[in-house]
């Protein structure tokens, strides 16, 4: 290890710097270099490296103590430079990349975990709003459906205390729905090309109203209304 160090100094008394040594520059030199080594000596590199303070305290103490009797006070010690040898600055910016390659990597393996994380998050939070749109969905479905039934109810129970009244329009205009509803699904087929329906269909006044809701059902299909003898309200199909 090669050091440079300044060390100042201030003669208090100049007989005693005269006479208690020959030389007292090269003292002060001879007496710097060899405490120096002994405290750089007793340190660990890292150390060396990074606690000059230390190392100008230490210095300081001594050798103030040494030149004493020579009438000379040591006011301050700085070290100026360290130098590592070679092989150990080679081993130093080594271990400083590995440093820094360890960090990278470390670094690296975080921003993963968080971003898997937040990607676990999103998911998570996607399936919950997902859940709740199921949930609303359904809860409305299953709203449309019983306003739906509680209409159906009320149509059936006005039609049911009309037929218990003897109201025969009430009772025609029942048998007229049925009969319209059966007829459209048959209309509805895919197949179907003609339909074929009983001749007194067009004397069913109550049927009036669904046959010209079924015509704008079956929108482009070519429909034939074809009379044929009176059968029962149960319509045929055919080809």
């Amino acid at each position: 290890m090669k050091v440079d160090a300044i060390v100042f100094i201030q003669v208090m008394e100049a007989s005693q710097a005269a006479y208690r040594v020959d030389n007292l520059m090269y003292a002060i030199t001879q007496l710097t270099q060899t405490n120096l080594r002994t405290v750089v000596g007793s340190m660990e590199l890292d150390e060396v490296l990074s606690q000059r303070d230390l190392i100008n305290t230490r210095l300081l103490a001594t050798i103030d103590h040494a030149t004493n009797p020579w009438g000379v006070k040591i006011a301050r010690i700085e070290i100026k430079d360290l130098t590592p040898p070679s092989d150990i600055t080679n081993a130093m910016a080594r271990q400083m990349k590995a440093e820094r390659e360890r960090r990278a990597v470390i670094t690296e393996a975080e921003g993963e975990k968080q971003a898997q994380i937040a990607r676990a998050e999103g998911s998570k939070q996607a399936a919950i709003l997902q859940a709740e749109g199921r949930r609303e969905a359904a809860f409305r479905d299953a709203e449309a459906r019983e306003r739906e039934a509680e209409a159906e109810a009320k149509a059936t129970a006005f039609v049911s205390e009309a037929i218990a009244k003897g109201d025969v329009n009430a009772i025609n205009y029942f048998i007229a729905q049925k009969y319209v509803e059966a007829f459209g699904e048959l209309a509805r087929s895919p197949n179907a090309k003609t339909v074929i329906v009983p001749a007194d269909f067009a004397g069913l006044t109550g049927t009036v109203a669904g046959v010209a809701e079924l015509v704008k059902t079956l929108g482009g299909k070519d429909v034939a209304i074809a009379a044929g003898p009176a059968v029962p309200p149960s319509p045929r199909r055919g080809a």
